[in-house]
């Protein structure tokens, strides 16, 4: 089921690639950290990088290796990559929360634990190399 609202950022989601997207763009479900803030003008809109589970075969600037990062089934064969390189602003109907099951009440349950703010600070930095203005990021630093 969709998210409803905008996630803070360094929230991991899953994002529906599978349904208007063209390979080399990602095509099918994958986990994503929210990157953006909640912004007034763009209602329903959440910009994200995708996670993959796939060495580069060259790490880039734009590639951030999540080391500490641990996922929920089905999404735990790590390690995880930040794809920066690849952003996007998708609405929230293509994102959903991780579930992780229920609780003793029958409640579903999500994986709602935010990135770190080092990772989230990394992952900012490879953006901004990845848009070709790694300059910006002296302050990052």
């Amino acid at each position: 089921m969709p998210i409803a609202y905008h996630p803070k950022p360094g929230t991991i989601v899953v994002c529906d690639f599978q349904n208007g997207f063209v390979p080399p763009e990602m095509v099918k479900r994958r986990p994503a950290i929210v990157v953006s803030p909640q912004i007034a003008a763009r209602k329903g809109l959440c910009t994200i990088v995708p996670l993959s589970t796939g060495v580069p075969h060259v790490p880039m600037p734009w590639h951030v290796e999540l080391r500490d990062l641990r996922l929920p089934r089905p999404w735990d064969e790590g390690p995880n990559w930040v794809k920066a390189d690849m952003i996007y602003a998708v609405s929230f109907a293509r994102l959903d929360l991780i579930r992780m099951g229920r609780d003793p009440k029958g409640k579903r349950t999500y994986f709602t634990t935010p990135l770190p703010r080092v990772d989230m600070q990394a992952i900012r930095k490879a953006i901004l190399s990845s848009l070709g203005i790694a300059t910006l990021t002296k302050p990052l630093q």
